[in-house]
């Protein structure tokens, strides 16, 4: 047997390795996740005699009605969009100005800046619990959800600014000479040449900050106390209160929660995946 036939059949064994190791990770990965579903679309009494392991015996959609509407899912939503919809926006349109000016112009410190951002960011949230609620309930906007997004645009807008900052400075510079001698300003030049130029990246950090916003719990109950102001993660919190033993309705909530998280992600996945790759080598 000759040595190129050898190599060929290594790389065949170890190709199918990966793959196999790839797929037993997923089926993994997966299992929780079809657990949930199939859970959700049973009824308390199938889970009762049979068990939480067993396969279903039994369809109804009726779960998700009592999650919705009985379980306060509906309240929940439509306080995690008020408040994760304008996070998005307006933090993702404010580090898109601060990284234009910081990436394209000279400003003073600018160094310092970005290290004073990327710094925020690394510091834990959970030794700011308390300063953020005293703080709040002195500003007096302790309990409402601008409190609440105030602090989701506090804490993310360093961060964003910090990866646009990476992804604009890497555009040439050429184009922003063409564009000033063409008589452009400097809105002129972020609205139609740079934001457009940074389209992936913008795609990637919308889903990436979605995801964190609607799934933040903390800062959820720390600057929130009504239960009619609490968004979809804590209401799932008092979901499982509510129905201790009827696991039915407690993943039929936990589906609620996550299907926007989802909808969204498969939506900017190819945009997502892009924008990390040409953040990555830039």
């Amino acid at each position: 047997m000759s040595a190129h036939s050898t190599a060929v059949k290594r790389r065949r064994a170890a190709t199918a390795g990966f793959h196999l190791g790839a797929g037993a990770l997923s089926l993994l990965w997966l299992l929780p996740i079809a657990l949930v579903l199939a859970t959700s679309l049973r009824s308390f009494d199938d889970i009762a005699a049979h068990g939480l392991g067993s396969l279903p015996h039994s369809f109804t959609l009726d779960n998700f009605r009592v999650a919705w509407i009985d379980g306060g899912q509906q309240r929940a939503l439509i306080n995690s969009l008020l408040v994760t919809v304008p996070c998005v926006l307006i933090t993702l349109a404010l580090a898109a100005m601060a990284a234009f000016a910081l990436s394209r112009y000279d400003v003073p410190l600018r160094r310092t800046l970005l290290l004073l951002m990327l710094g925020g960011n690394l510091l834990p949230p959970q030794i700011l619990l308390i300063p953020v609620s005293k703080l709040s309930e002195m500003i007096g906007v302790y309990d409402t959800l601008p409190a609440l997004v105030g602090v989701q645009i506090g804490f993310g807008v360093g961060f964003y600014v910090f990866v646009l900052h990476g992804f604009m400075r890497a555009i040439p510079n050429e184009i922003q000479q063409a564009a000033v001698v063409d008589g452009a300003g400097p809105w002129q030049i972020f609205w139609r040449i740079i934001l457009p130029l940074t389209r992936p990246a913008l795609a990637a950090l919308s889903a990436l900050s979605f995801t964190w916003i609607f799934n933040d719990l903390l800062w959820a109950i720390t600057v929130l106390r009504s239960d009619s102001r609490m968004p979809i993660t804590a209401a799932l919190i008092g979901l499982q209160g509510q129905y201790v033993s009827m696991w039915n309705v407690i993943a039929a909530g936990s589906v609620i929660a996550a299907a926007p998280t989802v909808a969204v992600f498969l939506r900017f996945q190819r945009h997502f995946v892009a924008g990390l790759n040409l953040g990555a080598v830039k």
